[in-house]
């Protein structure tokens, strides 16, 4: 039976292409609204009426913004607010890879600012509309690839140490993903908000296709033996809709299974100072271990 999603809000980022594309279609299919955040208006706008055509929902709304720039993120915050009195599931699924090291609007490492920086600073502009709005969901969508992930306090941003095509830096921030799941979780205790993190596979999409040279040709090659964004999107759609996995909180996902992430995503010393060394980094106070 299909999960029915009426009067429930869902916002849900890198929703223009792939697995964010299918799972915000899957999700207005359900009954929920559905708001897509993309980049770039008129791309985001056709997304919007194909949604609205192939899920017969009038419910799908859209935001723009740039969310390796600290500035879009809180716009985006601050307009989501104008427009939704509550918020049941926060997806934070935009990502990318970038091929040479290059930083953002505000000086951090791109793929730094866009794949951790932006989960971290819009979940936490809207925390207070998911309590409110409780139970709710925040589901963080990051990669097996952050078992080869490390985390170096002494260069967050990849300085010294990039990897070949941009992969150690992508690897480091699914890691980050993780570690900011699970102390999310732990912080919010008690307040009827569940935060998880997932694996969705191996995809079929525009991954990567923001490079250009080597890269650009590579990953069509490569992806040939991908899984398609229909099953990527399964277990976001699964996180985000289900009853099974109603209070469920703080655990890593992978095929709707929670499964263990890397040992070293688990050391909660190095979780609470990974999230105090981002809040610096985008002007939030460094908390308290509770925020509940």
């Amino acid at each position: 039976m299909t999960t029915n999603l009426q009067g429930k809000t869902i916002l849900i980022t890198g929703a223009t292409n792939g697995i964010g594309k299918v799972a915000a279609l899957e999700l207005a299919k359900m009954g929920a609204s559905v708001v897509i955040v993309g980049r770039q208006r008129a791309k985001t706008e056709s997304v919007v009426e194909e949604i609205k055509a192939a899920s017969h929902s009038s419910s799908v709304d859209m935001l723009i913004a740039d969310l390796s720039v600290i500035s879009e993120v809180r716009r985006l915050a601050d307009e989501f607010r104008q427009k939704y009195q509550r918020l049941d599931v926060l997806i934070n699924n935009a990502g990318a890879v970038f091929s040479n090291r290059h930083e953002s609007h505000d000086g951090l490492e791109m793929t730094f600012a866009l794949n951790h920086m932006s989960y971290f600073l819009l979940t936490n502009l809207l925390l207070d509309l998911l309590k409110a709005s409780a139970p709710s969901r925040v589901v963080n969508v990051a990669s097996d690839a952050h078992t080869g992930g490390k985390v170096n306090f002494d260069d967050l941003q990849n300085q010294r140490s990039y990897g070949a095509g941009g992969f150690g830096a992508y690897a480091n921030t699914k890691l980050l993903n993780v570690m900011f799941t699970y102390e999310l979780a732990r912080r919010l205790a008690g307040t009827g908000v569940t935060a998880n993190v997932l694996h969705p596979g191996f995809v079929r999409s525009g991954f990567g296709h923001n490079n250009t040279g080597l890269m650009r040709i590579i990953m069509p090659l490569v992806q040939l033996a991908a899984i398609s964004p229909e099953q990527g999107a399964d277990t976001i759609v699964y996180l985000a809709s289900s009853p099974e996995v109603e209070g469920q909180t703080g655990r890593y996902w992978d095929k709707r299974k929670a499964i263990q992430s890397s040992a070293s995503s688990y050391v909660e010393a190095d979780q609470r100072r990974l999230w105090d060394a981002t809040a610096e980094l985008v002007g939030l106070p460094v908390t308290p271990h509770s925020i509940a």
